[in-house]
């Protein structure tokens, strides 16, 4: 079965010294390195296939680095003619090679904001001026908004935040209780 050539990706000489440099730097991260060893196995065949099974990964992510690839190479072109000096050629590299943007919108609510509300629920109710023995995730919910530490919050994410905390079986309850005396 035959079919259009693969696209071919060339390297520049600095181009490939750079992806060796990420090849053999010890503290760089795996997915980064598993890119580069993509690229320069491409550089030398283009044949999807057969640098697939080479590194053990599926056709479909060797196809997204290359074409990843190519749609950045005017920019690195452009980049090495404007004489970019090799730690800011290396940077541009390692954003080609980057994660793309995952989908979603960001945390409604920040980790000050939970640590804040799971320091509440530490507390005694009665500090609080709360006439009740222990608290819920529908009283906490509301102190939150009264201390401002939130503008809006349900008691179902308060309980959300408790139970993420907690241990399997915990041996103590998370919640605060009012011992009487």
């Amino acid at each position: 079965m035959s079919g259009p050539p693969p696209a071919r990706i060339s390297l520049s000489a600095r181009q490939l010294c750079l992806l060796e440099q990420i090849r053999q730097r010890q503290t760089a991260p795996q997915r980064l390195v598993r890119r580069a060893l993509i690229l320069l196995a491409l550089a030398a065949n283009p044949c999807l296939q057969a640098i697939a099974a080479d590194l053990g990964l599926n056709r479909i992510s060797v196809r997204l680095w290359r074409d990843r690839w190519l749609a950045a190479a005017a920019d690195l072109t452009q980049a090495e003619q404007d004489d970019l000096s090799d730690p800011q050629l290396l940077s541009l590299i390692e954003q080609i090679l980057d994660d793309a943007p995952r989908p979603g919108g960001p945390a409604t609510f920040g980790p000050e904001q939970i640590v804040q509300i799971v320091a509440v629920a530490c507390e005694p109710p009665d500090k609080s001026g709360r006439p009740i023995s222990h608290w819920t995730a529908r009283e906490l919910a509301d102190e939150a908004k009264k201390r401002k530490i939130v503008q809006t919050i349900s008691s179902r994410t308060v309980g959300r935040f408790l139970k993420a905390g907690r241990l399997a079986a915990a041996s103590q309850p998370l919640l605060v209780e009012c011992q009487p005396g």
